[in-house]
């Protein structure tokens, strides 16, 4: 069975970071693209960034751009989200996804496996 389990969540004051990571079970991803998701209460879940299976090329939502990082090992968890400055905008439900493709995308429906999501609170 294909599990994903974020981790890394929590409560954090505005200004400060926090690194979320994900650990995959039950098949490798190494060859799969991987993203960071987050769905706000009362939004809709929108992207956040991904990376391609090398690592090599990698995405982000102009919103986080500058100040998230995201990033993998293939060996051990696959991927990371570094996330620096945080604004209580970015409070959120945060989900890593895997798509069984080495491109990157932005669009929701084009990722096969998802986590349960960890939750991140940025206080003003």
């Amino acid at each position: 069975q294909v599990q994903l389990v974020e981790s890394g969540g929590g409560l954090v004051q505005a200004g400060g970071s926090l690194r979320l990571s994900c650990a995959a079970s039950g098949r490798t991803f190494s060859s799969d693209a991987m993203g960071w998701f987050r769905q706000a209460p009362g939004k809709e879940r929108e992207f956040v960034a991904a990376i391609s299976r090398s690592g090599a090329s990698t995405l982000y939502a102009d919103s986080v751009k500058g100040r998230f990082t995201i990033s993998r090992d293939n060996y051990k968890n696959p991927v990371y989200l570094q996330m620096n400055y945080l604004k209580p905008e970015d409070t959120a439900v945060y989900y890593c996804a895997t798509r069984s493709s080495s491109g990157i995308t932005t669009m929701i429906s084009e990722y096969d496996y998802w986590g349960q999501g960890t939750h991140v609170t940025v206080s003003s």
